[in-house]
């Protein structure tokens, strides 16, 4: 199932979009795609009642991120051996973590904004790993994908000077900024992703080639990452874990920084495709 929610911001409704195009309006099963959804064994709820959901049309109406605010978001830094080089670093031996904000969650094409001061705002598309139920002390690599309801694409948006020049040792000033982790337009039930390690990853600035990859190059793959994870903090329920990005940001040198009215194209095989204006908060 493709999972979405509908609306304005802070009034989205819960829909499920169909492979013909047409969506269905899943307000009766639960008020939203939230923490509560996924403990409760919402998936399944879903699926059985999909049938008697009625349609609606939403033409013209934004598309909100596809879970209702998360109780944390967690990212996998360097963990595409190639982006570490041109951050200048050598592969980790284990897996670096680092959170964002929850409140950075914003829907796939709502405005990025760059904050006060910035001159080095830059761009991520990542594979995000949303929660399905809790994950704690996993015995092995094995457990992890059991744990996991889908799949979505992400903006890990990063200003680089926050991150980099007066971070103090930590990543999270540099991530965690106003509209920085967009997210959609759907979330992809883990049945329909056989192998997240096979997953095409792109990105484009102002319709120009930046990011061109695949999940499989990751260092720590998604199963490895949520096993970690788990030894060190518990995974709730709608929890999100982004799992790094590709070579080919602006941190490279190689292109420049994002500025006012720069667009944000990214997309993964299968999940969608999201689009971002930025302008200045």
């Amino acid at each position: 199932m493709k999972l979405l929610r509908i609306g304005a911001p802070g009034a989205e409704r819960p829909a499920v979009l169909l492979e013909d195009g047409r969506h269905l309006d899943a307000s009766s099963v639960t008020p939203d795609y939230d923490a509560r959804f996924f403990a409760t064994d919402g998936l399944s709820r879903l699926r059985r009642a999909i049938g008697a959901l009625p349609e609606f049309d939403a033409t013209g109406e934004r598309i909100g991120p596809p879970i209702a605010r998360p109780g944390v978001v967690l990212c996998a830094g360097m963990n595409y051996a190639a982006h570490a080089a041109e951050s200048g670093a050598e592969p980790p031996e284990w897996p670096v973590v680092f959170y964002k904000a929850p409140n950075t969650v914003v829907g796939p094409d709502d405005a990025v904004l760059i904050p006060p001061g910035s001159a080095k705002t830059d761009w991520e598309v990542e594979l995000a790993v949303v929660i399905g139920k809790r994950a704690r002390y996993l015995s092995s690599p094995k457990e992890a994908l059991s744990h996991v309801a889908g799949y979505a694409v992400s903006n890990d948006v990063s200003e680089r000077a926050f991150q980099l020049e007066i971070s103090g040792g930590q990543w999270s000033k540099g991530k965690s900024c106003e509209t920085f982790n967009p997210l959609g337009p759907w979330l992809v039930t883990a049945d329909e992703v056989p192998d997240p390690q096979a997953l095409r990853l792109r990105s484009r600035v102002n319709g120009s080639a930046r990011q061109d990859s695949s999940t499989k190059d990751m260092i720590f793959d998604v199963a490895t990452l949520i096993h970690h994870l788990s030894q060190v903090t518990a995974l709730d329920p709608g929890d999100v874990i982004n799992t790094g990005t590709p070579e080919g940001v602006a941190l490279s040198g190689r292109f420049p920084y994002l500025r006012a009215g720069d667009t944000m194209e990214l997309e993964i095989d299968g999940l969608g495709r999201q689009r971002q204006v930025l302008s200045n908060a």
